[in-house]
């Protein structure tokens, strides 16, 4: 039976019903499991609580099958959106191989790329826009594409990169967080891997910080489940059990969300104080052609991006905020913004906000937001 979005959010990773158990069961605390000999080692799913839980394996299967509606996949859940994309690319990796990083991806990337080369790998970047990657690709091992970027908002072409990566035998990741399983689908483009930190739209309140990474590969899955046992990168059975819980309203989440950005993008057009406004929603966003191709259900995210006359412009700006949080992260129901520039790690101008729409009235949040530009101005 086919069936929409919603009910795949609503339905994912929930075990067959049974009489007096709750639909989703509540989180296993366990250390340690009961065996019964050598042969409970081999046979049994739980042996030791850094191995394995029963609550991450129903958050598996739910992303799994939010990832990778029409063929089989296998999903391993981390401590930490770093957590997984640490994994991945550690665990493929090896002394003299090459990955290629974009140049204008999570500001992670940056102390992550110091330690590839620090281990001997060779780190080549090029900037998201334009499918930049595709001129560094000879000789790579690794592709890590970021579509669309954070914070600037760039998208690439996901299958042409993956196309052009896989001719040459280089694997590809994709890191999905802004995008979610609902707005992208990494894998039908022809990635190996979709990643994601979960602690964004995915779990989407704020409260819990998670990573996965997605194949449809075993082989690949099989490393990535080794690295995270080996570096004890594990998520507690209470966020899991938490992340769970908030797929049920992913798709209205996301939904509203999404909506939310364009209509502030929109509003935010008009305003002259605004420069290099960026949402790939907007028909004139330089995104936009590709977005609209590759991006599902008119989801474009709620991240919207934009840069004031200077530092302290933007400060006030934050601070006659009433209904925004100044504060990092995106994707939550609670919209934030912040002046990006103030972490040091993005090649942004002082002036740069990088705004999350929440889940709020739109006509508000857009009211708040012009009532604050207004107070900036004059003060």
């Amino acid at each position: 039976m086919t069936i929409g979005d919603g009910t795949h959010a609503v339905r994912a990773g929930l075990p067959e019903p049974e009489t007096y158990r709750p639909t989703l069961p509540g989180p296993v605390f366990a250390a340690h499991y009961h065996l019964h000999g050598d042969a409970d080692l081999a046979t049994g799913p739980y042996t030791y609580g850094r191995d394995a839980n029963p609550t991450w394996s129903l958050l598996e299967r739910a992303i799994s099958e939010l990832e990778s509606p029409e063929a089989p996949a296998e999903t391993v859940v981390f401590a930490s959106g770093m957590g997984a994309i640490s994994a991945v690319l550690l665990s493929q990796l090896r002394q003299g191989d090459t990955v290629v990083l974009p140049s204008d991806g999570y500001n992670l990337l940056v102390p992550l790329r110091e330690r590839l080369e620090g281990y001997g790998i060779e780190v080549r970047t090029a900037p998201t826009a334009g499918d930049a990657q595709l001129t560094v690709l000879d000789g790579a091992r690794l592709l890590w594409i970021e579509s669309p970027s954070n914070p600037g908002l760039d998208v690439c072409d996901i299958r042409r990169l993956a196309e052009a990566a896989h001719a040459q035998g280089a694997l590809v990741a994709v890191d999905n967080t802004l995008a979610t399983p609902l707005g992208q689908r990494p894998l039908d483009l022809g990635a190996d891997f979709a990643v994601a930190s979960g602690t964004k739209a995915l779990t989407g309140h704020g409260d819990v910080l998670l990573g996965y990474a997605t194949t449809r590969i075993p082989a690949l899955a099989a490393s990535v489940r080794a690295w995270r046992k080996t570096v004890g990168a594990i998520p507690g059975p209470m966020e899991a059990w938490l992340a769970h819980r908030s797929l049920a309203t992913l798709q209205l989440r996301v939904d509203r969300q999404a909506s939310n950005a364009l209509a502030l993008a929109e509003a935010l057009s008009e305003r002259p104080e605004i420069s290099g406004l960026r949402h790939p929603g907007l028909p004139g966003d330089p995104a936009h052609p590709v977005a609209a191709a590759q991006m599902r259900g008119g989801r474009f995210g709620c991240v919207v991006s934009f840069t004031l006359p200077d530092r302290a412009y933007a400060q006030r700006f934050l601070d006659a905020l009433r209904l925004v949080d100044d504060a990092t992260s995106f994707g939550g129901v609670r919209s934030t913004a912040e002046r990006r520039a103030r972490w040091g790690g993005d090649a942004v101008p002082e002036g740069f906000i990088r705004f999350s729409v929440g889940a709020e009235d739109p006509e508000d949040l857009i009211a708040d937001v012009h009532r604050a530009l207004d107070a900036a101005r004059e003060a």
